[in-house]
């Protein structure tokens, strides 16, 4: 066995003790600290889907989809903090082996700031990225408007939403500037509808009309799963310019409200047709001047001297 008390393993040992322990120990630390950190963001992204899970909007989303969620953020926060545990590790080694540090330091400041100026909007995206997904503010498939764009959204990542607008137009849009997202597709929809009917009209009449329009649109085959809640007149909703003004309310599955308010708008056009019940539509008034004179001046017959010439 060498006797550690004489040369060279004297200098061993004092290399030893004096640099390659504390390096190993700050590597060591590392290690641990770069796993408690996954366990530290794991933990806080578990709690805040499982809060939204089973509090909030994120309900009908499938466990699926909440282990993909789960996933994506724990890569986000777990890899920033093993990135700051390295750099702190790194520097500390080079404090230990000898080196000065100071001018990295103030190098690392430096660059931070620089890179704290020019990616301020790139870390905004993230982390708004990130509260979307949290949220589950929307998701892909889902139709919403977002930053002055309406569409379906194609996809989705922490940067970056993708939406096709209805004219087939992709638009991608930074998720640091969707301050307000709509979500149109989350779960149900209105069926929301104003229908204006002459003066003179039987309102009662009306309202029966609509109301057995919706009844039967909700007892049709093709709409009795979509269709929650059959349209009906809620109101009178206003004694508007050119006649009585009706609210119809009903509730649809969201995805297909604008099928379902078609349909429903067709179908009570042909109801309106067959019990003689009139949607008025503005008047347009002609002034015809004689081209010889230019002073005599004429009406245009309206519908009315119209409907009296025919009998």
């Amino acid at each position: 066995m060498p006797d550690l008390t004489e040369a060279p393993w004297t200098e061993i040992v004092a290399i030893v003790r004096g640099t390659l322990f504390p390096v190993a120990l700050i590597a060591l630390i590392a290690i641990v600290a770069m796993r408690l950190a996954n366990l530290f963001v794991h933990g806080v992204v578990k709690a805040l889907l499982d809060r939204e899970a089973s509090e909030g909007t994120a309900q009908e989303l499938s466990a699926v989809e909440l282990k993909k969620r789960m996933d994506t953020l724990d890569a986000l926060g777990g890899r920033t903090l093993q990135a700051f545990i390295v750099m702190i590790a790194g520097l500390m080694v080079l404090g230990e082996v000898g080196l000065d540090i100071g001018p990295a330091i103030a190098g690392l400041g430096v660059v931070g700031i620089a890179v704290g100026f020019g990616a301020q909007s790139l870390v905004k995206d993230y982390l708004n990225g990130a509260l979307i997904l949290i949220e589950n503010q929307f998701g892909k498939g889902d139709v919403i408007r977002a930053a002055g764009v309406a569409g379906s959204v194609e996809d989705f990542t922490l940067r970056r939403t993708t939406v096709r607008d209805l004219d087939g137009v992709v638009h991608t849009i930074p998720n640091g500037e969707i301050r307000v997202a709509s979500n149109l597709t989350r779960v149900w929809a209105r069926i929301n509808q104003d229908v204006t009917v002459a003066y003179g009209t039987d309102i009662d009449k009306a309202i029966d009309v609509v109301d057995k329009v919706g009844a039967e649109m909700a007892g049709d085959p093709a709409w009795k799963r979509r269709v929650l809640e059959a349209p009906r007149v809620e109101r009178v909703a206003a004694l508007a310019e050119y006649g009585v003004t009706l609210k119809i309310l009903g509730t649809v599955r969201a995805a297909d409200q604008w099928a379902a308010g078609g349909d429903f708008r067709k179908r009570l056009l042909a109801a309106f047709k067959a019990n003689g019940i009139e949607i008025p539509r503005p008047q347009r008034v002609v002034l015809a001047r004689d081209p010889r004179d230019g002073i005599e001046v004429g009406l245009a017959p309206d519908q009315d001297d119209l409907a009296e010439g025919a009998e």
